[in-house]
């Protein structure tokens, strides 16, 4: 019985041993965030406007962001466009009555843009 509680024993204190043993560990920084491509709109007409960015030349470069209520000011997030690019942007009102475009700008961060 004396030989049982001996291993029982050991086994124990190999397993404190090792549970408090050293670890390897890996340090390191959180990635950077990256910043969001925005545009602000501010939507001063009585109507709602449909916003595109347009990227390069052609309607096939209009990518469309987003609905803007009337009379509203709201954060329009511009993906798939990296920062730097150079990208001009367009409200059509729902009618389609009427289209306002932005002059051409190097969209860092937020970009202010009333419309009319």
């Amino acid at each position: 019985m004396r030989a049982r509680s001996r291993v029982h024993l050991l086994v124990a204190a190999l397993a404190v041993a090792t549970a408090c043993g050293p670890r390897q560990v890996e340090v390191g920084t959180a990635p950077r965030a990256a910043i969001q491509q925005m545009v602000r709109v501010t939507n001063n007409l009585s109507q709602s406007v449909n916003v595109y960015a347009v990227t390069g030349a052609g309607s096939d470069s209009d990518l469309y962001l987003q609905q803007v209520p009337a009379n509203t000011v709201k954060d329009v997030p511009v993906p798939s466009v990296r920062a730097g690019a150079s990208v001009t942007f367009k409200a059509v009102t729902v009618d389609g009555s009427r289209t306002y475009q932005s002059r051409s700008v190097a969209l860092t961060g937020v970009f202010n843009w009333a419309v009319p």
